[in-house]
């Protein structure tokens, strides 16, 4: 059950009953770890990413979790006719790559921290760039806003997605139905980070410890172990934004 700092707007009830019917009826859930999703007061939810279909399949499951979540989402998504003017409506959060207005998504996210609001935050930023689909070098996003707030960050995994839309992918592929695994784990320990300058080092401390979280979840999805070394696009001479997958 939603709490009272959970009221959304009509543009919210919109998406979910356009959407949430259709995901029960087209695929399977395998839903994980939702005991450690507070049941109150604001907190950041951080999840992998790795396919277009997988905010969808994250999305079912924090709001199955009585907490709606907000999201981080690309400014270029608030461009789309329609789509855009209901994701402002539904009280979404743009984010503005590159851009003198990059910091307004950081203080609609603390501010919907404070009011006790369920924030969605993909560390990565985008579609991770490993070849195998293994959380990347993440953002500090999540951190600073965790950092700002002393909120919870509740790390999560999810594999299944990529069965539906792969990567950057084209071609929808329903049936048989897939089953979505979404596991949330405890809250990350950042307690020993606050009152520290939020410096680069502070934040990529916190950073390195949202994404090994979100690691180890995803390990126990798989039944894998990941990469000793996180994969790191701007080391490897990837872009960081866009399909890097198209030929030149």
């Amino acid at each position: 059950m939603a709490t009272k700092q959970d009221k959304v707007p009509p543009a919210y009830w919109f998406f979910v009953a356009l959407l949430r019917p259709m995901l029960m009826v087209l695929t399977k859930r395998d839903w994980r770890g939702l005991e450690h999703i507070p049941r109150e007061g604001g907190f950041v939810i951080s999840p992998n990413h790795f396919t277009y279909a997988d905010p969808l399949a994250f999305a079912h499951f924090v709001y199955d979790s009585g907490r709606p979540p907000r999201f981080l989402a690309k400014e270029a998504l608030f461009r789309v006719p329609i789509i855009g003017r209901l994701l402002r409506a539904a009280d979404q959060i743009p984010v503005y790559r590159n851009s003198t207005l990059a910091t307004s998504a950081f203080r609609e996210a603390v501010r919907a921290v404070e009011e006790g609001k369920c924030v969605g935050i993909f560390p990565e930023g985008t579609l991770t760039r490993d070849p195998d689909l293994w959380p990347m070098r993440g953002k500090t996003g999540a951190a600073r806003v965790a950092l700002e707030t002393r909120c919870p960050v509740i790390p999560v995994a999810q594999w299944g997605p990529q069965e539906i839309l792969e990567r950057y992918g084209k071609r929808i592929h329903l049936f048989p139905r897939k089953t979505m695994h979404v596991l949330a784990g405890p809250p990350v320990d950042l307690s020993d980070l606050y009152g520290r300058p939020m410096d680069v080092a502070t934040l990529r401390e916190a950073t390195d410890r949202i994404m090994a979280a979100i690691t180890g979840l995803l390990e126990e999805l798989r039944g894998e172990q990941a990469p000793a070394v996180r994969f790191d696009p701007k080391a490897a001479g990837i872009p960081e934004t866009g399909n890097f997958t198209k030929e030149a």
